[in-house]
């Protein structure tokens, strides 16, 4: 086989997971974003608590799921929990009452999500060379917000003219036929075995022995590896800050134009920030040990810029001085061009924060197995945060407290990971790390001889 054999289901590999992402994730935005769907905000917020604790059990486990199922029948079940949710809001929006269906939708989608997102960071993190996992992260969460500049540029055609806080059964309409044709796109991919690195090593595939040996394998990750429980807290904090910029900010202040245009500057501030932040990590000019510190120092200053700024606006209002049914901002109002910059910035943070925690997985493992589960309790923990956050939510906790939560969560996670960069994070990974995805059925992890053997 050639060198453009070897390559060649690499490449087709990684775009065919990265079309899936792209048709599924316009629809997937609801998930994160209810404050600019919802019909109801109290019923978002529940269905919210409903996404993120199925998911938060579900994910603690997928990694073990996706090592025994594969990953293209792990994205392909996965994926099917989107058209669901999106046609509850559809239901919700035609009948009123049917919360009860929304709520259910979602605790079925955190199920769904849970084995998407797993499935996808462990090719995500295991396809690309050393000197390429920030590029590939990066790409990813690219084509990722496409999905959402493509969603949410829907819902501003559909929505252009209205001044109202509602959303059209049309918008509804067009995100369930994409999620849809989403469902399917995974059994296309390459398969994973076959995928060759850039620098010409092979993509260890798991051997997938049995659910025994893959409980053992969750365990041995954790043993072998637990620096990683010093992420947990910057795992925990990542999509909490989500709650409030979506329903406290951007769902409280914005009419759903604005809050549609909010959206789609968002998605494309997330496309700038993932790329920015990619190119830091991957700067072949630096040390990768480096390349940790400064992506964790650029963190910790953007953190604190949107944290300051937004406090001045935060201290402005409240939810008894603006209540649901209010009249809400406009995008030609005076006001409005301070607080979308600042929207903008909350976009690139996200994307940043994101990026960067996939990264400094990537940079302690290079076996898919193991970092199936690390992928896993990112997700799990992650959503465990969320689902928390969106309960404060909708038992109307005040606005100032959620975003203090946010702003401390965000910097306790930093903290917590310093030490990790510091004491784990290395120049170059050990090919000796390369051993649980080969563990045979009496729980001995494989030598990476015997994996280059195989």
């Amino acid at each position: 086989m050639n060198s453009g054999d070897d390559t060649r289901p690499r490449v087709e590999g990684h775009h065919a997971r990265l079309r899936v992402l792209h048709v599924s994730w316009p629809v997937q935005r609801p998930e994160r974003s209810r404050g600019w769907w919802a019909v109801d905000a109290t019923t978002s917020a529940n269905a919210n608590v409903a996404v993120y604790s199925t998911f938060a059990g579900v994910g603690f486990f997928a990694g073990s799921i996706n090592n025994i199922l594969g990953p293209k029948l792990t994205l392909f079940i996965g994926s099917m929990g989107y058209a669901l949710y999106v046609g509850s809001y559809l239901a919700t929006n035609i009948h009123p009452h049917a919360g009860a269906f929304e709520i259910t939708a979602g605790a079925i989608l955190g199920c769904c999500a849970g084995l998407l997102w797993t499935a996808q960071g462990s090719l995500m993190m295991a396809y690309p060379t050393e000197n390429q996992k920030g590029r590939f992260v990066g790409i990813f969460w690219a084509i990722f917000n496409l999905g959402g500049v493509v969603g949410a540029s829907v819902s501003l055609g559909q929505n252009f003219h209205s001044t109202t806080n509602s959303v059209s059964n049309g918008t509804y309409i067009g995100f369930l036929v994409l999620t849809v044709i989403g469902v399917g796109i995974p059994m296309f991919m390459a398969d994973p075995k076959k995928m060759i690195r850039t620098d010409g090593t092979k993509v260890v595939a798991p051997r997938q022995p049995s659910w025994k040996t893959e409980i053992y394998g969750l365990y041995l990750a954790l043993k072998t590896d637990p620096m990683i429980i010093l992420l947990f807290p910057m795992f925990f904090a990542s999509n909490w800050f989500t709650t409030y910029q979506f329903n406290d900010y951007n769902a409280a202040l914005f009419n759903i134009r604005t809050r549609s245009l909010n959206n789609l500057l968002y998605w494309l501030a997330q496309i700038i920030g993932s790329l920015a932040i990619a190119v830091l990590l991957d700067q072949p000019r630096f040390t990768r040990r480096f390349r940790a510190f400064a992506g964790w120092t650029v963190l910790f200053f953007t953190v604190f810029a949107a944290h300051i700024w937004g406090y001045f606006y935060q201290k402005q209002y409240t939810r008894a001085t603006i209540p649901e049914d209010s009249q809400k901002l406009d995008m030609y109002d005076a006001p409005y061009i301070g607080r979308v910059w600042l929207y903008v910035l909350y976009g690139a943070l996200d994307a940043m924060w994101q990026t960067t925690a996939y990264w400094m997985m990537g940079a302690m493992s290079n076996d898919p197995a193991k970092l199936a589960y690390f992928a896993g309790f990112y997700k799990s923990i992650q959503s465990a945060g969320a689902a928390g956050v969106w309960r404060a939510d909708a038992v109307k906790l005040p606005y100032m407290n959620i975003f203090l939560s946010t702003w401390t969560l965000l910097v306790g996670g930093l903290v917590f990971a310093l030490p990790m960069i510091y004491l784990r994070v290395t120049n170059h990974t050990e090919e000796a790390d390369e051993t649980i995805a080969n563990m045979d059925l009496n729980q001995h992890p494989g030598t990476v001889e015997a994996v280059k053997a195989a």
